[in-house]
């Protein structure tokens, strides 16, 4: 375990709110990372795929480092322009 995951450990065990606002925060923050990392692997910039989404860099920004509350649809179109498949589980 590294000394960050040691640290998140502790402080969740310490603060309830952190533990609760950090899942949260953390499953968002993977999205983005998600969605960032697909879109440099087709090697589109944030301003080629902003172009095919018909939308502007910022909203592209925006969603790749701050996923919250995303439309599904978003998310749908966002990898149709990566030429990619929208695909969910729940577990």
């Amino acid at each position: 375990m590294s000394d960050l995951q040691k640290y998140i450990k502790d402080r969740k065990t310490r603060d309830p709110e952190f533990a609760k606002d950090f899942d949260v925060g953390y499953q968002q923050f993977k999205i983005g990372v998600l969605l960032k990392r697909e879109r440099e692997k087709v090697g589109l910039t944030q301003e080629q795929l902003a172009d095919k989404l018909r939308t502007k860099k910022t909203a592209i920004s925006r969603i790749e480092n701050h996923a919250e509350d995303i439309k599904l649809s978003t998310l749908e179109n966002f990898a149709q322009a990566l030429g990619k498949q929208l695909r969910l589980e729940i577990v």
